[in-house]
């Protein structure tokens, strides 16, 4: 089935009523959580995920992923309006966005935002349909050293690209790849670090460690914070249009911030919010009056926005096409399929083409709907500020137990809610990021069972991961990943010293 047969198809299936409806709601819900500052789209896909359990696969994976991207959108109408961010990658967009509602121009802002939202939203979509299908033959290719070499990468770049000292990630993510290990061992199916509690036998469910560490954490740390969240200013309609010199300036920023975002979101880390940065660089770099910038400049707006749109669709790659997620989201959605019965990777296209078209059709659908109901609904969606914060957070909470108890009706996951909420609380207060544990869940039982089976074919020798080209490429990227940056200090600091001792 080549992509615009699949296309076809795919836009059958989203158009289906129930999937429809699962991706205005999913796409409704994300700009929601985007708006209000703290739980962020991997929480709300987290308490969200129990329940999709009696949907049909595709329909499931189309309301999460709709949550995602939605949420990239909603995240910038705080952002601008009142320089709060809803989401971590609107962070660049309130530099540039709030400085231009001081001015008066808070529409126009908003309305940039929307557009690139939607422009990079159906690029990346578009670049979606072409190359995931084409990398999934790709990786029909790859044996056991490729995958521990793509899933070794994607872990340590996570770790070193999340914030904090390199020694802070590895430690959250040695922690991630502890827990990984509790169950069953995969090949003599021994039990492992379950300390006779029968049920830790199945291992640790992704669904409790991830609502716990994003969640329940949220929570707490929100219910510390005095004062509540501020008052919204409001926003006419009328205020909503941009004049042609701000549009002349804004089109091209978005365009360049789409492409920027794609090729962010292929690579492993947190790419939503390392591909704003990167656009908006890109944009200061070019601009005319780079002085601008920090002071309501519209490219400031426009690129960071397009970015991390398009990275939302890009990471949505390497799930569907070899079943690796190299971001929270993604790895919540991997969850979610694989609670259906649905594998990702290779062979998704084929034995699931409802599930792989299905997905992609619903995603230009719901950024069209995004465009359409994002603008005109900004009152209802500030109105969402005033709720009071102690209902809120109650419901929150509501939520995440019944969620988590009802994946397996079992009281060991609520206690390990309870545990990863206390740890994730933790690890913020101490400015340390959760991800890199997250994504140790999740590709930590992946990288274990590609390694051994490596060695089962090598006969035990390590040197299978070297001989092998694309394994020893990956292995090649991962230690340069972690040696080029303190070699570089090193080199930086002799440079300084011989030139401080001639002064």
């Amino acid at each position: 089935m080549n992509p615009l047969d699949g296309l076809l198809y795919g836009f059958s299936v989203a158009l289906g009523a129930e999937n429809l409806l699962a991706a205005l709601l999913g796409a409704l819900v994300g700009t929601l959580v985007g708006v209000l500052p703290g739980l962020g789209p991997a929480g709300a896909m987290a308490i969200l995920l129990p329940l999709t359990l009696g949907l049909r696969p595709e329909t499931a994976v189309i309301v999460l992923a709709g949550i995602f991207y939605g949420a990239m959108y909603g995240g910038s109408t705080t952002a601008i309006l009142l320089n709060l961010p809803g989401e971590p990658a609107a962070v660049v967009t309130a530099i540039d966005g709030y400085q231009m509602a001081q001015r008066g121009r808070a529409g126009a802002a908003l309305a940039v935002a929307a557009v690139g939202s939607f422009v990079a939203g159906t690029l990346g979509v578009v670049a979606l349909t072409l190359f995931a299908p084409a990398l999934a033959q790709v990786a029909l290719l790859l044996g056991p050293p490729e995958y521990f070499a793509i899933a070794l990468l994607g872990l340590l770049a996570l770790s070193r690209l999340s914030g904090g000292s390199v020694w802070q990630g590895l430690l959250v993510l040695g922690l991630g790849l502890a827990v990984a290990t509790v169950g069953l061992e995969p090949v003599s199916a021994t039990t492992r670090y379950t300390f006779g509690i029968v049920p830790l036998a199945q291992g640790i469910d992704l669904v409790p460690v991830a609502m716990g560490l994003f969640g329940l954490a949220e929570v707490l740390l929100v219910a510390e914070r005095a004062g509540g969240l501020p008052r919204p200013p409001g926003v006419g309609l009328r205020d909503l249009l941009p004049n042609r010199a701000e549009w002349r300036r804004a089109l091209p920023a978005i365009l360049r911030g789409s492409g920027v975002g794609f090729l962010v979101g292929l690579l492993p880390g947190p790419a939503a919010v390392l591909s704003t940065f990167a656009s908006y660089r890109l944009e200061r770099r070019l601009a005319r009056q780079p002085q601008e910038f920090g002071h309501g400049a519209i490219e400031g707006v426009a690129g960071p926005e397009s970015a991390n749109n398009a990275a939302a669709s890009a990471m949505l790659v390497p799930l569907l096409a070899i079943g690796l997620p190299f971001a929270p989201a993604a790895a919540l959605l991997l969850a979610a399929l694989t609670l259906h019965g649905v594998q990702p990777g290779p062979l998704l296209v084929q034995d699931h083409p409802a599930v792989f078209w299905g997905v992609v059709a619903s995603m230009y659908l719901g950024n069209l709907a995004l465009l359409i109901l994002n603008l005109p609904l900004v009152g209802l969606w500030l109105s969402a500020l005033r709720l009071p914060q102690p209902a809120l957070l109650a419901g929150v909470l509501l939520f995440m137990l019944v969620g988590t108890y009802g994946v397996n009706n079992s009281l060991i996951d609520l206690f390990v809610l309870l545990a990863m909420g206390l740890l994730g609380y933790g690890l913020r207060k101490l400015k340390i990021g959760v991800s890199p544990l997250v994504l140790a869940v999740v590709l930590g039982p992946l990288l274990e069972k590609s390694f051994r089976q490596s060695l089962y074919l090598s006969a035990g020798s390590l040197d299978i991961f070297i001989t092998r080209p694309l394994s020893g490429m990956l292995l090649a990227v991962t230690l340069a990943l972690f040696v080029l940056p303190p070699l570089r200090r090193l080199l930086a600091g002799r440079g300084r010293a011989p030139a401080a001792a001639t002064e």
